[in-house]
């Protein structure tokens, strides 16, 4: 795990508080954006992988990538940041190393979701840590994470119920 600023802890926060703004919509309780170098937020998303509206491809990782993608260089987005609520899942971690992000700083752990997630039919975690999914590739992509836990947990409770 490489070193986390009060900058970096602010970011995620912004991350927890659209996952709430997710679960305020009805959403699942997901959040990401992504920061460039200069500390300016180039991309921000809600999960939208809930249908029929949704489509269950539509993380909010997969989703904040996808816009920055759009976007921005290769060598730039190597200097991005992806701050997200939750660990990347192994689909999230692929669209991180896809597009090239440098860096993932993540509240709650996979590990930590099942605790209020459960076996509920709408959230089948995979127990794959992104650090793993990250480590088959060719690429490095340094990890911060888990952080602010309770704080990125709050948000879930009473929700998979």
């Amino acid at each position: 795990m490489d070193e986390v600023s009060e900058r970096d802890l602010a970011f995620l926060r912004q991350a927890i508080e659209l996952a709430r703004e997710a679960r305020n919509d009805g959403r699942h309780p997901f959040g990401a954006l992504i920061v460039n170098e200069l500390g300016e937020t180039v991309a921000a998303a809600l999960n939208n992988a809930v249908r029929p509206n949704g489509d269950p491809t539509q993380h909010a990782e997969t989703l904040a990538c996808a816009d920055a993608a759009k976007r921005l260089s290769d060598a730039e987005l190597a200097k991005c940041t992806l701050y997200t609520s939750t660990e990347p899942c192994a689909m999230c971690a692929g669209a991180i190393y896809w597009i090239g992000l440098g860096r993932v700083v993540f509240g709650l752990s996979e590990t930590g979701l099942m605790r209020y997630t459960g076996s509920h039919e709408e959230n089948p975690t995979l127990d794959l840590p992104c650090r793993d999914v990250f480590a088959k590739g060719q690429k490095k992509i340094a990890v911060s994470g888990p952080l602010l836990e309770e704080e990125a947990g709050a948000v879930h409770e009473g929700f998979w119920v």
